[in-house]
């Protein structure tokens, strides 16, 4: 199993292989180590260290037609990002390994709250159409379980980047109180799985310089 790097090997290995990056994917990783390497200095500050985390996540993924008129949505630039990670991580398996082995626990935790769950927050918020949230929730939950013990990756991380989805909205957008014990679980548990997660992601990339990754949206201007 691949060892999973914190950022100062991180920045090593980029450093040692950038060379061979094409420009954009290489702009790409500099910046996400660059977002784990501030996250790992937030010490017990899990709001800080998710959002760091989520930042990461966003210079690893994004696609820049998120960012004009014709977009494919958000949610449709995960799932082919995570296609794209699995499909090249299919012999080493370090993504299945970690979500299986390491974080299934924390996983399912986060699969089983509701208050991550967007379809509550809009019956919550009074729109219509979602007063059945709590059957979609259990259709969603048992989707999810069954994705994980088929070992369908991609399905996975969809369910699990959903739930983080709505849990860093609340955090970006103001929907929660700074260290609140509310909602801790879920910070705490978010945050390690993005710990874990991102370098993973990053080193999976950096293996792989010449799939496509997509051209960041705010290159380097002079």
């Amino acid at each position: 199993m691949t060892t999973v790097l914190h950022y100062e090997a991180l920045k090593e290995r980029q450093r040692s292989l950038r060379h061979d990056f094409p420009e954009t994917m290489g702009l790409r990783v500099h910046r996400a180590i660059s977002w784990i390497g501030r996250a790992e200095q937030c010490g017990n500050d899990e709001d800080a260290r998710f959002i760091f985390l989520w930042i990461s996540f966003n210079a690893a993924y994004a696609d820049e037609t998120d960012f004009q008129g014709t977009t494919i949505g958000e949610r449709a630039t995960f799932i082919n990002f995570f296609n794209r990670l699995t499909q090249h991580d299919m012999k080493e398996k370090t993504i299945y390994t970690a979500l299986w082995h390491r974080f299934s626990g924390p996983i399912r935790t986060l699969m089983n709250n509701h208050y991550i769950f967007h379809q509550f927050w809009q019956h919550q918020n009074g729109m219509e159409g979602f007063e059945n949230w709590e059957e979609t929730f259990q259709t969603s939950t048992r989707s999810f379980q069954q994705a994980f013990q088929d070992g369908n990756v991609p399905k996975v991380l969809r369910f699990v980047f959903d739930r983080l989805y709505v849990l860093r909205n609340q955090l970006v957008h103001g929907g929660a109180t700074w260290n609140s014990s509310i909602n801790r679980h879920q910070v705490r548990d978010g945050a390690a799985i993005l710990a874990f997660l991102m370098p993973l992601f990053v080193q999976i990339m950096m293996a792989n310089p010449h799939e496509d990754w997509g051209r960041p949206f705010y290159p380097v201007v002079d």
